[in-house]
């Protein structure tokens, strides 16, 4: 019997995994049922009292449900690119339970109300719980800061925000957002781009952007506003996060930040902890991103800094793009990259068939560790926790010896601008289940799985 196929018939909030295991260590049975793990007990010992599914775990790896930190919807204001149904379809799909969505829709998520309906929209959907980022600046214009307390304490309760796409450049505002968001335990997520040394840029400053004739990005204009913003966070007593590190020198600025007690974290994105800026080489727009690939030195750097825990996790960065905005000349094509549906895989091809990283590791640097960020590993709706008895059955299940190719127009984001098209990966995402409730069984999306 094919592993994660569901032998018995049941209710769909009761289910017998058998045989998996948690964290790739021993087997167990584990049983879920009122939105918690009621009971878990040795391999072969519990059996279905005829109300639950069983699902057949043998040779599966169970995590707690991913957590991302970064992931663009793109609703309000770009549904030809993404629904928030369709991209939580797809993070549940990619063993996401929760996915904190990115600020720059339109409108912008800087009022209560916009962050409150981008909340809501995804309560609706159902696939995954949705936390809203809201804006550092009003419009992410990058004068004036947005309502950060009415955010905080709408429906939405939002503790991350971020003006990604956009670098809060100017010192001043960004010292105040970091001393503002102290007030309700928030962190600012900063996009770390010094806009003047980026002008035009369309692809990593170096040998690559001069050989073929792109205007470069250097590695100076992320590493220089990392730099600023740890010391404005030690100066005020303040969180920061970094979105998507990509140089070596921004490992290096991070790790001496933690060394010297900063509250500082930082995310890598599959993306850069796998491609280099050589496939700029072909013009594809596929492997357009801000911030750009960089070189393998970098590649490097980054895994090393993931390993150990310089980097505390992996985000996706999933920024779905229309056909129109991907399929043209670079110059014209939008910076971004899907990759919920990728994203274990790729961790598991870098990190762990390397021998980097452990499952367990994995659990920290995709599920408990961004649920700690952004303070959502607490209460009934809480995520990351432990796999353990009592606690919410936010729970993945994955396939480690699967191999699959990534073919993008099979996924099920509305858009296919996945630069992993093509490429053979391992690991499958074989069931996903939020508080108890299978959102995906035998690799599908459950019909009906997301509804609230």
């Amino acid at each position: 019997m094919e592993a994660g196929a569901v032998t018995t018939a049941g209710t769909t909030d009761r289910y017998l995994l058998r045989g998996v295991a948690p964290l790739g260590g021993e087997r167990v049975d584990m049983l879920l049922a009122g939105g918690v793990i009621e009971r878990i007990a040795p391999e072969g010992t519990l059996w279905s009292d005829g109300d639950a599914q069983v699902v057949d775990g043998a040779g599966l790896v169970a995590l707690p449900g991913l957590v991302d930190l970064h992931t663009h919807l793109r609703e309000p204001g770009r549904e030809d690119a993404e629904t928030i149904r369709s991209g939580t379809r797809a993070a549940a799909a990619g063993g996401f339970t929760a996915v904190h969505a990115m600020a720059n829709t339109t409108p912008v998520q800087d009022t209560a109300g916009v962050v409150e309906q981008v909340w809501r929209i995804g309560a609706e959907a159902g696939w995954v719980d949705v936390r809203p980022v809201g804006a550092v600046t009003v419009g992410l214009d990058g004068e004036h800061l947005a309502e950060l307390g009415s955010m905080a304490h709408s429906a939405a309760r939002v503790r991350v925000f971020s003006d990604d796409g956009r670098c809060v450049s100017d010192p001043i505002l960004m010292r105040r957002a970091l001393e503002y968001v102290k007030a309700f335990d928030g962190v600012v997520a900063q996009h770390a781009q010094e806009p003047r040394l980026t002008e035009g840029a369309q692809m990593n400053e170096g040998v690559v952007s001069a050989e073929i004739g792109l205007a470069g990005w250097p590695a100076v204009a992320e590493e220089a506003i990392i730099a600023r913003d740890v010391l404005l966070a030690e100066h005020v007593g303040s969180r920061l996060h970094v979105c998507h590190l990509s140089t070596a020198g921004s490992v290096d600025l991070v790790r001496w930040a933690k060394g010297r007690g900063i509250d500082v974290t930082a995310e890598v994105t599959p993306h850069h902890l796998l491609l280099t800026d050589d496939l700029a080489r072909g013009y594809d727009p596929r492997y357009k991103v801000n911030p750009p690939l960089r070189t393998a030195a970098d590649v490097e750097a980054v895994r090393e800094g993931l390993a150990d825990g310089t980097i505390d996790v992996v985000a996706t960065d999933h920024a779905p793009h229309t056909r129109e905005d991907k399929d043209c000349e670079w110059a014209a094509a939008a910076f971004g990259m899907t990759g919920l549906e990728t994203a274990l895989s790729v961790v598991q091809h870098t990190m762990v068939d390397t021998g980097r990283m452990t499952w367990v590791d994995v659990a920290r640097v995709l599920s408990s560790t961004p649920a700690r960020i952004g303070r959502i590993d607490t209460g009934p709706h809480a995520h990351g926790r432990p796999l353990d008895v009592g606690e919410p059955a936010n729970i993945t299940l994955v396939d480690p010896s699967a191999v699959r190719t990534v073919v993008p127009t099979e996924q099920h984001t509305a858009s296919a601008n996945s630069p992993f098209g093509g490429r053979e990966l391992p690991g499958r995402v074989v069931a996903t289940f939020l508080r108890g409730r299978a959102t995906v069984l035998d690799g599908a999306p459950v019909d009906g799985g997301g509804a609230s």
